[in-house]
């Protein structure tokens, strides 16, 4: 099982988009009220990520969420996973793609 990091605050994600410039992350985007989003987070929480990971509830934290789809150019959707390595995002996908299986696939990537 895995152990993720929330993040809810603006400045934590700013400071974890520098830091990856360290180290790659794996984050995902969680709609509480979504089922879709339930499965996914099931999938991410079973994942046993080999690097950090970290998680952004899109409704109590929508300002963090919006950060995120400015800061990395890529349209919100809810559920969405990203690895995020060098302040980019390498690999996301959303909905019921994200899979433990489609996560260990994009982990081996860096």
């Amino acid at each position: 099982m895995s152990t993720y990091t929330e993040i809810s605050s603006i400045g934590e994600w700013e400071e974890l988009l520098q830091e990856s410039n360290e180290k790659p992350f794996l984050l995902l985007k969680h709609s509480t009220t979504c089922p879709i989003s339930a499965f996914a987070y099931g999938e991410f929480n079973s994942f046993d990520s080999p690097v950090d990971t970290f998680l952004v509830k899109v409704i109590e934290s929508r300002e963090v969420s919006n950060g995120i789809e400015s800061d990395l150019g890529i349209r919100h959707e809810s559920p969405q996973a990203f690895l995020i390595s060098n302040g980019k995002a390498v690999w996301h996908t959303s909905h019921r793609k994200i899979t433990s299986k489609e996560l260990a696939k994009a982990v081996e990537t860096i």
